[in-house]
């Protein structure tokens, strides 16, 4: 492959939002390692989350290179310089503003094409969020591909969803219904689903929401963070069952090798790698379990007293990530319990803001994951060995709940029954306190944290020299090689 390997130059377009960049950028790093030329586009607020990953990526030799566009948001309805759907749960904008910033993203596809017909890319792998993107590619003649930022087994239930509608055939919100056509007996109810399959209400959101539901069947294809040997049954069925052509190339995270790339992924960490490796040298293999909610959690002061509650009642050590930050010294946190932070002692170790996520889960003192199921969330605990407890809160996270819990077993539910939109206020201590025990101790602990690491041993093979992500993404490569040749 090698000089027409080195000719093909990728384009990649992530949506902005941290869940979406890290693993495009990730991609694109991956993309470059096999000698492609690589551009990855955003808008010029967003440059800074993965600048110095791209630098040190560029260091090694490899090209990849970083390109704007401007996001203007005076026509929008947009406050100025909100340029991330993250900044509208921090700030707490709110449910509509989000669905404004969606739609806003498509003022994009002009600036885009001039992009396109500056640097003519030979591929277009852009993120679902954009389906205007098939059209923009295809005026350039040239392949787009999308990007779900999700496993396979989430694009057959997603499928299945738009092609049989069975949520439309039940009576309320909480009656069970089995997804049609899928290898397995899939249950869910309609509060499991995302707000748009629930509420289809004609607005301009839904709209945009059913384009990207139909985006696949018109672009070329779908790249997968996801390896093959995680869902080989769903891997099979989404290409044969649904027609689909799909390559795994993940996972994704397993890229960054070494300590800077791992803990610099998306924003920069509120606490010192070094600090927080020191912290984790001092525990006992799979003696710590880590406390997650993602990048888009939002929760009130009364639902994180009740996770603290439910932790400190669990008796495990812990580290527990909460997206508020301390303003000062004397900034009263009435969200965690008095004393809390006196009791834990050197049991607990919060950090408040950001965390190197993968550096923390590669650590062999963390012993489970309590997880919103957030594909990245997901894939990155896999990679790592580590078992789950699952606690969705909204998008598809039902669907990769259910993956972790019923098909790979290597999880337990905390008991969560619906979809939280913005604002989580739906976990329970008792169930919190239940499900980390059950983690962290006893029979079903060990036989879940075995399977575990069975198949993080295989996530790590598949992205090896021989492997089947490594082999997918030779294929993919190959393709769109002989694309660009015709």
């Amino acid at each position: 492959m090698g000089s027409e390997v080195n000719q093909l130059h990728a384009l990649f377009f992530p949506f902005m939002a941290h869940g979406h960049m890290i693993p495009l950028v990730d991609m694109a790093k991956l993309f470059a390692s096999r000698g492609l030329k690589t551009t990855i586009v955003t808008t010029p607020l967003n440059v800074p989350l993965f600048s110095k990953t791209v630098q040190r990526t560029k260091n090694l030799g490899f090209e990849i290179n970083i390109r704007t566009i401007e996001f203007s948001t005076v026509e929008t309805g947009l406050p100025e310089g909100c340029e991330n759907a993250d900044l509208i749960i921090s700030q707490a904008m709110g449910w509509d503003m989000l669905k404004k910033f969606f739609v806003a993203t498509t003022i994009l596809q002009e600036p885009l094409e001039r992009l396109l017909e500056e640097i003519h890319p030979d591929c277009l792998i852009a993120d679902m969020f954009f389906p205007w993107t098939t059209d923009a590619a295809a005026k350039f003649g040239i392949p787009r591909l999308v990007f779900h930022g999700t496993s396979f087994f989430s694009l057959c239930v997603g499928e299945s969803m738009r092609l049989y509608e069975p949520h439309k055939k039940v009576s309320s919100d909480c009656e069970p219904f089995f997804m049609p056509n899928l290898p397995d007996d899939i249950k869910l109810t309609r509060n499991e689903l995302p707000y748009p399959e629930r509420h289809d209400d004609g607005s301009d959101f839904n709209k945009m929401y059913k384009k990207v539901k139909e985006g696949d069947s018109k672009s070329y294809g779908v790249v997968v963070n996801s390896f093959y040997e995680l869902e080989p049954v769903y891997a099979d069925h989404y290409r044969k069952a649904f027609g689909r052509k799909a390559w795994h190339v993940g996972p994704v995270s397993l890229c960054n090798r070494n300590i800077d790339d791992k803990a610099e992924r998306g924003r920069e960490a509120s606490i010192n790698e070094n600090e927080c490796l020191k912290w984790l040298d001092s525990k006992k293999p799979n003696s710590v379990v880590y406390i997650c909610f993602g990048s888009m959690a939002s929760f009130s002061a009364s639902q994180l007293k009740e996770i603290a509650t439910g932790l400190e009642a669990s008796g495990q050590q812990f580290i527990w990530v909460v997206g508020r930050n301390k303003n000062s010294e004397e900034d009263k946190e009435d969200w965690l319990p008095e004393g809390f932070e006196e009791r834990m002692g050197d049991k607990g170790l919060i950090i408040r803001g950001w965390a190197p996520q993968v550096l923390i889960l590669d650590h062999e003192a963390i012993g489970g994951f309590v997880t919103h199921c957030g594909w990245n969330s997901t894939v990155e605990g896999i990679a790592a060995g580590v078992p789950m407890a699952t606690c969705p809160l909204s998008a598809e996270q039902f669907y990769n709940e259910k993956l972790v819990t019923q098909i790979l077993k290597i999880g337990i539910r905390i008991g969560v029954q619906e979809q939280a939109l913005l604002v989580g206020d739906s976990i329970k201590s008792k169930a919190l306190e239940e499900a980390v025990s059950r983690l962290m101790e006893g029979e079903e602990a060990e036989e879940m944290r075995g399977k575990a690491k069975a198949f993080g041993k295989m996530a790590r093979k598949a992205v090896e020299e021989g492997g089947s992500s490594y082999s997918d993404l030779n294929a993919l490569i190959e393709e769109l090689s002989f694309c660009h040749q015709g």
